[in-house]
Formats: structure tokens, C-alpha cells, sequence
């Protein structure tokens, strides 16, 4: 039987995800602590009995959004395989929906935060190369027996620009065009089984 949650660990988890949500929103410098913790409904004061500093905050909540993603790209992959679809042709597809395109503060940190990654302090960028591993490895799941190395890292590269450039057109016309292309060349390059 599972122990249920305590207070302080239902109050970090409404932080982390409230956090979460942020730095996919607003990237890494948008995010202050004292905003954190208004939208948490909290004060700024508790910050520190849950978190040793913001580097400390942006790190965790970098990893909490790369396991809320993992979960719904798994959650959807599921769906479309049960239907009939490739691993990698429901993962394809997940990844480059017009839900996803829109969906920023909810979807893939990667995509969300890939360019600001580098800049950031050391903890934070740990938990960053992280989530490229993970995104990589989900790939690797998804790929038919045989791939060729490195096939992984070069289709995860093109999931994660191709959605920062659908965004950067928009939610619209231009944006869901350039998300449909890149699934389509994917698809044709690697996907082997029969479309679903």
C-alpha cells in the first residue's frame, strides 16, 4: 500500500509543477521565484524550506517537465499503436501534432528550451542534457530493429527543430504545413511498417 503524500511533499509537487509549466512558458529567465511561488499560491518565504536555490528549483522542475512529457507522448504513442501504428510512426506523429505545436507550456522542455540550455549554471544543465538523453532514447524505442547508428540522435534532432520552427510560424497555416512536411519525410525515411 502506498503512503500517502505529506503536506510539504503535495506543496513541493504544486511547486515543481507550477515551475514546470513556466520555464516551458517563459524559458529559464522568466521564471523569478517570488512568481513561482504567487502562481503556487504560496508565499515567497517557503520557497527555501523546499528548494536550496533557483538553480536548485530550475533543475528539478527541468526534470519534472521532461517526465510530465515523457508520460504524455507515452500516453499518446500507446493510443496510436493500439490502432496499429509503428513505435516510431505514433511517436512521429505525437511529437509533431498540431496539439503539441501549440501546446508549450505543456509539451516537450527540450523543444521549449534547447537554445537557452547552454547558458545556463551547471546543475541546470545536467538536468538538461538529461532530458536530450531521454528524448534520444525514446527514439532508440521507437525505431525498427536494425536502425543504423546514430539513426536516434539525427531523427530526435528533427522532431525538436522541427517543432521550435512550426512555433516560431505559429499556430497556424504555415506552422501546422511545416510540422505535416516533417512528419511526412520522417515517416518515409524511417518508418517501415505500413501507414496505420
Amino acid at each position: 500500500m502506498e503512503a500517502t503524500p505529506n503536506r510539504k511533499a503535495l506543496t513541493h509537487e504544486r511547486i515543481l509543477d507550477t515551475a514546470a509549466r513556466a520555464i516551458r512558458r517563459a524559458g529559464f529567465q522568466g521564471v523569478g521565484v517570488a512568481d513561482i511561488m504567487k502562481e503556487a499560491g504560496l508565499t515567497h518565504g517557503g520557497f527555501y524550506a523546499h528548494f536550496a536555490s533557483r538553480d536548485a528549483l530550475l533543475a528539478e522542475a527541468l526534470a519534472h517537465a521532461g517526465q510530465q512529457s515523457a508520460e504524455r507522448i507515452a500516453k499518446g504513442n500507446a493510443a496510436r499503436e493500439a490502432r496499429g501504428a509503428s513505435p516510431l510512426r505514433a511517436l512521429v506523429e505525437v511529437y509533431l501534432s498540431e496539439r503539441h505545436l501549440s501546446g508549450t507550456e505543456n509539451g516537450c522542455a527540450v523543444a521549449a528550451l534547447v537554445s537557452e540550455m547552454p547558458r545556463q549554471s551547471a546543475d541546470v544543465r545536467t538536468a538538461a542534457t538529461q532530458r536530450v538523453r531521454n528524448l534520444i532514447a525514446t527514439v532508440e524505442r521507437a525505431l525498427p530493429e536494425g536502425a543504423a547508428p546514430g539513426t536516434a540522435s539525427a531523427i530526435a534532432s528533427q522532431l525538436v527543430g522541427a517543432l521550435q520552427l512550426a512555433r516560431a510560424l505559429g499556430d497556424n497555416a504555415d506552422g501546422k504545413s511545416l510540422l505535416a512536411d516533417n512528419r511526412a519525410a520522417l515517416l518515409a525515411q524511417y518508418d517501415v511498417s505500413p501507414r496505420a
